[in-house]
């Protein structure tokens, strides 16, 4: 069947608090209309679309096809009219007499999905309509005309989104016949409600996402930068006999051990001071120094645990690590999963967010000689 949209972007987005139609703001070095079109061009669904427009933003068209384009997608630019259903009228009036399907979409929905596209595409192939639609979250109440609440059961509820598509003929009538009888309406399935009796709603992956850019609030959230800190750890201790090997807070059975004041869990030490780097506090030395005799021979995972409460003090949480030891010997792969396990838990993190890497170096340097052990850590922290 032949599929067109209508991409309505014609209102001035006032609330929004812009100075300028919201559409033409960018996102993440993006307009809001081009990411848009990028979805329905890019989804190769469509035969083509007409772009809604006011007048008053034909050159922010121009020239925001000549930075972001090329839009080979839209095949008219219709002029926006007083009404939203005036716009898509318009819209409507644009495309093709042989139009089968029409998906009718607010350019302030930039994050629509294929998948949000092909449910109601299919819908209205078969049914004639298809709205997409999410449940209601909230609990939603009815204000009467006396002042009296009434609550409603939000299990029967949806919340309405674009694309809206239909079959092109009947969409075009409804419209027809709402002009004629000056209809006031909020949407278009309200519309196709009104003259054909019931829309098909439909829901699928990524309907959630597909939220619509309205307030000023909407556009902050968007290009805010998120808080996050990365460091990086780095330690090194000798192999010597008598002494335990410790790595992760594995207790390894070989005939060397790390030396050091604590166990000396040499990857332990690193993701710590990778940690105390995100946050800017220095590193192991400074906060368990190794003149203290209250650290003699410490378990490296406790520390762990005082290190991730100043992290959480700081309001941040782990969101990745990696760690990566190098020693010649002894082989460490039978060990690694436990290691990822145990340096999770004393994260606070699920084991797929942490990675530890076992390496020689061909028998090079100090730990190809054996004669030491060396950790490297890196580790991402968000607020």
């Amino acid at each position: 069947m032949s599929c067109w949209a209508v991409i309505v972007a014609a209102g001035r987005g006032e609330r929004a608090g812009l100075g300028q139609n919201k559409v033409f703001y960018k996102v993440d070095g993006r307009s809001v209309l081009g990411r848009c079109l990028d979805a329905f061009q890019n989804c190769g669904r469509f035969d083509g679309a007409a772009l809604v427009l006011s007048e008053a933003d034909e050159a922010a068209w121009q020239a925001l096809s000549a930075r972001e384009g090329p839009f080979p997608l839209v095949k008219a630019v219709a002029r926006g009219g007083a009404t939203r259903r005036d716009s898509v009228y318009s819209g409507l009036l644009a495309l093709p007499e042989d139009a089968e399907l029409v998906a009718i979409h607010d350019a302030a929905r930039p994050f629509v999905s294929d998948a949000v596209i092909d449910a109601t595409l299919e819908s209205a192939r078969r049914f004639g309509s298809g709205v997409i639609s999410t449940a209601v979250v909230d609990t939603i109440k009815q204000l009467g005309a006396d002042g009296r609440v009434m609550s409603l059961d939000r299990d029967t509820l949806r919340a309405v989104q674009t694309p809206q598509t239909f079959h092109y003929q009947k969409i075009l009538e409804a419209h027809r016949r709402a002009r004629a009888e000056e209809l006031a309406v909020t949407d278009d399935a309200m519309l196709f409600e009104h003259y054909y009796g019931n829309v098909r709603l439909v829901t699928a992956p990524g309907a959630e996402e597909n939220r619509k850019l309205t307030t000023k609030a909407d556009f902050d959230a968007l290009n805010a930068v998120p808080d996050v800190r990365v460091g990086q750890g780095y330690d090194v201790h000798r192999l010597v006999e008598g002494r335990r090997l410790i790595l992760c807070g594995v207790d390894i059975s070989w005939e060397k051990g790390l030396d050091g004041h604590s166990d000396a869990d040499v990857a332990v030490h690193a993701l710590m001071d990778a940690l105390l780097g995100a946050l800017g506090l220095g590193d192991i030395g400074h906060l368990f120094p190794d003149t203290d005799p209250a650290y003699e021979g410490a378990d490296s995972m406790k520390l762990l645990d005082a290190v991730m409460e100043r992290v959480r003090e700081k309001g941040y949480r782990v969101g990745n690590a990696d760690v990566t030891i190098v020693a010649q010997r002894p082989k460490l792969a039978p060990y690694i999963e436990q290691m990822k396990n145990n340096l999770a838990a004393g994260l606070g993190v699920s084991a797929e967010r942490v990675n530890v890497k076992a390496t020689t170096t061909e028998r090079l340097g100090f730990e190809g000689e054996g004669l030491g052990i060396s950790a490297q850590a890196v580790a991402l922290l968000m607020k």
